[in-house]
């Protein structure tokens, strides 16, 4: 199979400058511009190689700029790509040094070398039939890679999985989107906290619509959706794209982060391996408002685009992450390892290897996670997944590759762990949807979902469809158990004015319907939600919409080149089970025998129903941390109960709670369902 081959580029020098780690641009290397014209063959619409010459002028005419680090990403053969459209080739410009001499064969970008070889393998516009590999020429096992070294000709292994195309959805009336509020920062992450407000969390940018006291501005905020109050909270490390998760003693934890802006904020560090903590009490408002605490604890190495999720004994799971760039095209950028955090969010400092996170190569970054009932971890990158073993390091299995398109970053579609049951032993049934080809505003998006009985050792993925493909799409539990896909994109990617055609339908997903019927379609919302977008279930059992920053730093007014900008309105989503006379069917006046609960105690719950109930059911819920897509740690288990009266209006349940590998400790929610209406959920801790 042919090798990578190096070009000759023909340069064209235009001034000094040369751009440092820290995103510092200073007049003192030779830059060489590469055009469309200045290299061979290279196709007039590759992504991200267009160049834009207003932007490059004004560059080389400025002595010290600062850019900031998302501008400014280190991408192959030497280049540094500006807001992903300005390539530059740099060299020492020593005396007596020449280009050539200082990068001979300089081996191009798989991409450009795919292209100037004539031969482009993958899904994507310029792709040929019959090849199997990603866009980035990326090599592996997997249906989503191929061949060996940088891939160039015919595939290795098979063709890429086919997958069921949109198909038409039920059609749903009533569910409608109210707006509450406004969030004070653009919401990029989001956690519902024991005191039943929403913390919003968000990078470094140059406005927000809060203030801290030192006079700058906050990019965290805690909303409370009942008053549609907003206050700041602030941070001393850039949160941008983390991780998170609860502790088991109910402190929220944030994972990792991005590099100083210091040009825009110079109180705030560098994220890469920040821990943050955020303490919220439900039987005290005495944190509320609060700012994050940062002691000092460090991860063991740099995290940008990690994922985190509890374990049954406390410990967190941290996986993946970008150690210092953004371009998946750059192997030196991936973190493939996971590290582990004590209960008391301590990182023990030792980086472990994760082979399927470096086979998963460019999508590597935010991988789905999920408990099993045996307390080994379901992980899902790309399109692959395996059982993992935490305690001994090991592979327990690996599971088949899903058909279609990529699922997790840069075309993240969204992966729910359905309810869990105690009639099938607590069986983890893990649904995964949408998802698209590759990084680019004119990428397809994916209109499949697959779902697997992960825990079965025979597991293999079955298919239905949404009626669209969509990336970038929320898929959370409602309170009566069904999923709620909702937010996203029918083309594009993740990435600044990577997306189009938002998605603004919200579609319900019914785990307990027969296969092909389990899908209904409702009526959209008026406000487009695309990268950087959330949703969460409040405790009243609504639903809370936010979020959707596409640019690069918040853009008020949409322009030719920005359609889709900053949005800080925060919408309150009324799902069915509250409509009409359904939200006076709710049970009442909820009493608890006790809040703090330990795995298989059982417990009571009285409330009141109405006279002509007949089925109850009683739920444990963790919404998890949410950010990208992904609902980190989130999942719900369904109860065993006894002593429930139909057509009584005083009702005195006890319930049992699951064993441990089912409910992790830290913070749950209580809902009471009655005939399909939840209850108020209360806040409770598992020990």
């Amino acid at each position: 199979m042919p090798a990578c081959s190096a070009i000759p580029i023909p340069p064209f020098t235009k001034g000094l400058a040369v751009v440092s780690t820290d995103g510092v641009v200073t007049p003192t290397l030779t830059v060489v511009l590469v055009a469309n014209r200045a290299v061979p063959n290279l196709p007039p619409q590759s992504p991200g190689l267009s160049l834009r010459m207003a932007a490059v002028e004004k560059l080389l005419e400025t002595q010290s700029v600062e850019i900031g680090l998302m501008a400014a990403v280190a991408a192959p053969w030497g280049t540094v790509v500006l807001q992903k459209t300005i390539a530059i080739l740099l060299w020492d410009a020593s005396p007596g040094v020449t280009p050539q001499e200082t990068l001979p064969q300089a081996p191009v970008s798989r991409e450009l070398q795919q292209s100037l070889e004539g031969t482009v393998c993958g899904n994507w516009p310029q792709g040929l039939p019959k090849r199997c590999c990603s866009m980035y020429g990326f090599c592996g096992s997997s249906s989503a890679h191929c061949g060996v070294g940088c891939q160039s000709g015919q595939c290795d292994a098979g063709p890429v999985s086919p997958a069921p195309g949109p198909a038409p959805a039920h059609k749903g009336s009533g569910p409608f989107f109210v707006v509450i509020g406004q969030a004070g920062v653009p919401p990029m992450h989001a956690a519902l906290m024991p005191n039943g407000k929403v913390v919003f969390l968000d990078k470094v940018e140059n406005y927000s619509q809060l203030r801290l006291r030192n006079g700058q501005y906050a990019y965290s905020s805690e909303f409370d959706p009942n008053t549609g109050r907003v206050v700041p909270l602030g941070y001393r490390t850039n949160a941008f794209c983390s991780g998170g998760s609860f502790l088991k003693d109910g402190r929220l934890l944030n994972i990792g982060g991005n590099g100083p802006l210091s040009f825009i904020d110079p109180t705030v560090g560098d994220g890469f391996t920040a821990l943050r903590y955020l303490q919220r009490s439900a039987a005290s408002a005495s944190f509320d408002g609060q700012d994050w605490v940062e002691p000092g604890n460090k991860l063991a190495s740099p995290r940008w685009y990690a994922s985190a999720q509890t374990l049954p004994d406390g410990r967190v799971f941290v996986a993946s992450g970008s150690l210092n760039g953004l371009d998946p095209t750059v192997r030196a950028n991936n973190n493939p390892t996971y590290e582990i955090l004590s209960p008391q969010g301590i990182s023990t400092g030792e980086n472990i290897p994760m082979a399927i996170l470096e086979r998963a190569q460019p999508y590597y970054m935010y991988p789905f996670l999920h408990t099993l009932r045996d307390g080994n971890l379901f992980v899902f990158v790309s399109k692959s997944a395996q059982i993992f073993n935490v305690n001994s390091n090991t592979v327990v299995r690996e599971l088949p590759d899903l058909p279609g398109e990529f699922r997790s970053y840069p075309n993240t579609g969204t992966s729910v762990l359905l309810p869990l049951v105690s009639s099938d032993g607590f069986k983890s049934r893990i649904l995964v949807c949408g998802g698209g080809a590759y990084q680019d505003i004119t990428s397809p998006t994916e209109a499949s979902c697959g779902r697997i009985v992960a825990d079965d050792p025979g597991a293999q993925w079955t298919l239905e469809s949404m009626p669209q493909g969509r990336v970038m799409v929320e898929g959370l539990l409602l309170a009566d158990g069904k999923v709620l896909l909702i937010n996203g994109a029918n083309r594009g990617a993740q990435g600044f004015d990577l997306a189009v055609d938002p998605t603004l339908s919200p579609l319900i997903y019914d785990p307990n319907a027969p296969q092909g019927d389990r899908f209904t379609e409702y009526p959209e919302s008026p406000v487009p939600r695309l990268y950087h977008s959330i949703a969460l279930l409040l405790l009243d059992g609504t639903v809370l919409v936010a979020g959707s920053n596409p640019v690069e730093q918040p853009l008020l007014r949409p322009n030719g080149q920005h359609p889709y900008v900053t949005e800080f309105r925060v919408e309150r989503w009324i799902p069915p089970y509250l409509l009409g006379d359904n939200a006076n069917k709710r049970p009442r006046n909820i009493r608890l025998s006790s809040k703090t609960l330990r795995p298989d105690g059982v417990y009571t719950v009285n409330f009141d129903a109405i006279s002509t109930s007949k089925h109850v059911k009683i739920m444990l819920y963790h919404g998890g941390f949410v950010t990208h897509s992904l609902h980190m740690g989130h999942r719900m288990v369904f109860m065993d109960w006894s002593g429930f009266k139909p057509n009584m209006i005083s009702q005195n349940v006890r319930f049992r709670i699951p064993p441990r590998n089912t409910v992790q400790p830290g913070p749950w929610i209580i809902y009471v369902l009655l005939d399909g209406v939840p209850s108020v959920g209360q806040f409770v801790t598992i020990q």
